[in-house]
């Protein structure tokens, strides 16, 4: 039984490393995203493209000028960092 333990046991551990290099905390980043992109659009239109990560800031910081204050400077800034993450060049 044992045996059988200390097999699975990294099977296991597999499920907790983060994927390109997203983390648990990349979960809010991900939500706020959710949240504040689909105000205006689908979040598919950003999720389509790959951007570097100055793109994304510029791009960002664009729409958070269309988005009439819903969108405040830390929110433009996770979000940002976030994209660079899961669709950065």
């Amino acid at each position: 039984m044992l045996r059988v333990g200390l097999l699975l046991t990294p099977l296991v551990l597999v499920g907790l490393i983060p994927v390109s290099g997203i983390t648990a905390e990349d979960s809010d980043a991900k939500a706020l995203f959710e949240k504040r992109c689909s105000l205006c659009h689908p979040t598919s239109r950003p999720l389509g493209k790959t951007k570097s990560s100055e793109e994304w800031e510029k791009t960002v910081m664009r729409m958070k000028g269309y988005a009439g204050g819903r969108i405040s400077d830390k929110d433009a800034n996770i979000i940002t960092v976030y994209l660079g993450e899961i669709r950065g060049k």
